[in-house]
């Protein structure tokens, strides 16, 4: 199992905060339980709050160093975290809003289990969801591509590539079975700072984090330095920044 780093994470909260801002804008309920299903280390529980201030919340991560640093950061009495798979979490009783940040991506068979969780949804509930859409892009052949050199594809060929999931693919599941929806696609323009590589160093927080892992200290720093050589090619620094392009698709859908 991959696991996360919340400083790593956390070194360009302000970008990755922003879809999520963009997401709780959409829903369209006022709900009294939330559930932040992968809440990671619990920094967006804020906004959470400043937007429905009487709600009780819980956040639910699979990642024990992401409760840990969510529990220590934690000063809202009626915000709680626990750790839980996504896969196989079950909620105690009917939740008002599951609101799921960039996180469905990482989960085998994830309509499979949005369908579970979808029954926990109260009447007149809502579940919103923000997945990234860039399996496509540079960043992730680049991953791929790297993995697939000799020396690394023997301890890199199982690693799970991230599937592509749109819109329309969410529209879909949901309208079809009787919910409302708004789903939509934006693309950001991230302007990073920083002149070593700021993409490689996102990406070492988030996508490349199952392919480091997956090697030894020695394979990791080669695999590491072939990424980060291509990626530079791709997005070159300009004078203002180094320009990421990342596009995601939002769901919001409600009873």
């Amino acid at each position: 199992m991959t696991s996360w780093d919340p400083s790593r994470y956390l070194q360009f909260s302000d970008d990755r905060s922003r879809p999520f801002l963009d997401l709780i804008a959409r829903v369209p309920t006022h709900p009294s339980t939330i559930v932040d299903l992968g809440c990671g280390p619990g920094h967006l529980t804020q906004h959470l709050r400043a937007r429905w201030s009487d709600a009780e919340i819980l956040g639910v991560d699979s990642s024990p160093d992401m409760i840990a640093r969510a529990q220590a950061d934690n000063q809202d009495p009626r915000a709680s975290y626990v750790a839980g798979d996504a896969a196989t979490w079950h909620p105690d009783g009917p939740i008002d809003l599951l609101v799921s940040n960039a996180m469905f991506q990482w989960v085998d068979d994830q309509f499979t289990v949005i369908e579970r969780l979808a029954t926990s949804i109260a009447d007149a509930g809502a579940f919103a969801i923000q997945v990234p859409d860039n399996a496509e892009s540079p960043t992730h052949r680049i991953l791929s591509d790297v993995a697939a050199r000799p020396r690394f594809e023997q301890f890199l060929s199982g690693v799970r590539r991230l599937p592509r999931s749109g819109p329309a693919d969410y529209l879909e599941f949901f309208a079809t079975r009787g919910w409302s929806v708004d789903a939509w696609s934006t693309t950001y323009l991230h302007v990073l700072q920083g002149d070593n590589n700021p993409v490689f160093e996102w990406l070492s927080g988030t996508g490349a984090r199952p392919f480091l892992q997956a090697l030894d200290d020695d394979l990791r720093e080669e695999y590491a330095f072939e990424v980060s050589a291509e990626l530079q090619q791709a997005y070159p620094r300009r004078e203002f920044g180094t320009v990421l392009p990342f596009q995601r698709t939002f769901v919001v859908a409600h009873r």
